[in-house]
C-alpha cells in the first residue's frame, strides 16, 4: 500500500494515495488511526480495513495536496554512510567492514515540494539520494533472520549535507553537518513492506536541474537492511517510525570536479524504483 501524511483542514493526516487522487482513512473508517506512524505499529491489524477503503471516494486530489513528511515525527532519524561499495571507491575510501553510523534531528525533516534552505554559514551544501527504511516494530537485539519482519515500509529521503561543516578540523564532526534545519527532506509517499518485499534491488537517481547526478541501484550496499537492523539494535531500541537512512550511491557534488554544490534556485529530484519521485526546491536562508 501506498501511504502519505497530508496536511488537512482537519490536521495531518494519513491517506491512502492512489494513482490521482487519495482517501483520508480515517474519515473512510473511524477505526483507522489519523496517523501513519499508529498505522504500522499495527498494520496486520489494520490492512483489511485500508484494503475496504481502497475504492471508497477520494478525499481529494494528489495534485493539490500539500505534502507532510511520511513520518513527521520520528522517534529517531538515523543514517548509514558509505554503504554503496560504488560510493566509497568514489571517495577514494575503504569498504567499511562495520556500517558507519551518525544522526540527524527532527528539525532537519521537511516534506515534498518544500524548500531546502542553504544556511547563511555554510558555502558547500552537496545532495545525497538515499533509501529509507521505516521500523514498523518494537526492536531490540534483532536477529538478522528475522530482521525484515521489523519493517513497516520505505520512502525515499534526501541527505542533504554541509560539507565544509562535516569534515571540519581533524576530528571530522559528521552530524554537525548533516542536521541543518531542512536537511532531511523524505516522501512523498511510504511503500508498506508487503508491497515492497526485497529492497536491495531498487534502482536510486538524483537529478539536479534535470541533470541526472546520481544513478545506482541498492545491489551495491556493503551492509543489507537485515546487517543495518541487526547492528543498530545492538545498541538502541528501534521503535515504529523510526527511519534509517542506508546511505547514498556515487555522484555526490563533492566528489565531482569541479565540485557541485547546491545554490538558490536548483531543483533536486530523488527518484528510486518503485517508491516515486520527491522534489525539492533550493533557497537562500532568509534569517
Amino acid at each position: 500500500m501506498r501511504l502519505a501524511t497530508l496536511h488537512t483542514a482537519k490536521g495531518p493526516r494519513a491517506v491512502l494515495a492512489r494513482e490521482e487522487d487519495y482517501v483520508d482513512l480515517h474519515d473512510a473508517d473511524p477505526n483507522l488511526p489519523p496517523r501513519v506512524k499508529s498505522i504500522l505499529a499495527d498494520y496486520e491489524r489494520y490492512r483489511p480495513a485500508i484494503a475496504a477503503v481502497s475504492n471508497a471516494p477520494a478525499s481529494g486530489s494528489l495534485r493539490s495536496a500539500v505534502f507532510l513528511p511520511p513520518i513527521p515525527d520520528p522517534g529517531k532519524i538515523l543514517c548509514i554512510g558509505l554503504n554503496y561499495r560504488d560510493h566509497a571507491l568514489e571517495g577514494g575510501k575503504a569498504i567499511p567492514t562495520e556500517p558507519v553510523l551518525f544522526g540527524k534531528f527532527a528539525n532537519a525533516l521537511i516534506a515534498h515540494e518544500q524548500a531546502i534552505r542553504l544556511p547563511r554559514v555554510s558555502q558547500k551544501v552537496d545532495y545525497e539520494a538515499e533509501l529509507v527504511v521505516v521500523i514498523g516494530r518494537r526492536g531490540r537485539y534483532i536477529s538478522e533472520a528475522r530482521a525484515m519482519e521489523y519493517v513497516g515500509g520505505y520512502t525515499i529521503g534526501h541527505d542533504v549535507s554541509a560539507r565544509d561543516w562535516q569534515f571540519r578540523g581533524e576530528e571530522k564532526q559528521w552530524m554537525i553537518g548533516k542536521t541543518f534545519d531542512t536537511f532531511a527532506p523524505t516522501g512523498p509517499y511510504l511503500v508498506t513492506a508487503d508491497e515492497l518485499t526485497d529492497p536491495h534491488h531498487l534502482q536510486v537517481q538524483l537529478r539536479l536541474n534535470g541533470q541526472t547526478m546520481q544513478n545506482s541501484n541498492t545491489r551495491e550496499f556493503i551492509f543489507t537492511v537485515p546487517q543495518l537492523l541487526a547492528y543498530v539494535s545492538q545498541v538502541l531500541t528501534l521503535e515504529p517510525g523510526d527511519l534509517i537512512f542506508t546511505g547514498t550511491p556515487p555522484g555526490v557534488g563533492a566528489a565531482r570536479k569541479p565540485p557541485v554544490f547546491l545554490k538558490p534556485g536548483d531543483v533536486t529530484e530523488v527518484e528510486i524504483e518503485r517508491l516515486g519521485v520527491l522534489r525539492n526546491t533550493v533557497e537562500a536562508e532568509s534569517i
